[in-house]
């Protein structure tokens, strides 16, 4: 995991964008609970902040869209607190 930031917000740059990832999930849908070594990694989340692009390719995202992404995707780090990832737009898939 990347180290701690201690600054308020992040601005990424060029084409990459701050997801925080949604929670992984508790229960299957038959009610069986899910123990933490078991939970999978989320491959759903919201964008936070979106960099500026590249010269000749605008963001296609931006702050607030639920997007998914690869389940190895990204680099985590810490803001405020939160775990949150950061990654290329390139990585994501789809815009939920």
């Amino acid at each position: 995991m990347a180290k701690t930031t201690s600054k308020g917000s992040i601005t990424p740059l060029a084409d990459r964008v701050i997801v925080e990832p949604a929670a992984a999930e508790e229960k299957t849908a038959g009610g069986i609970i899910i123990p933490d070594t078991a939970k999978e990694k989320p491959q759903r989340g919201k964008v936070l902040a979106v960099g500026t692009g590249k010269k000749d390719e605008p963001m296609t995202v931006k702050a607030g869209d639920i997007v998914l992404y690869g389940k190895y995707a990204g680099t985590e780090i810490q803001v405020d607190g939160k775990d949150v990832l950061i990654m290329r737009e390139s990585d994501i898939f789809a815009i939920v």
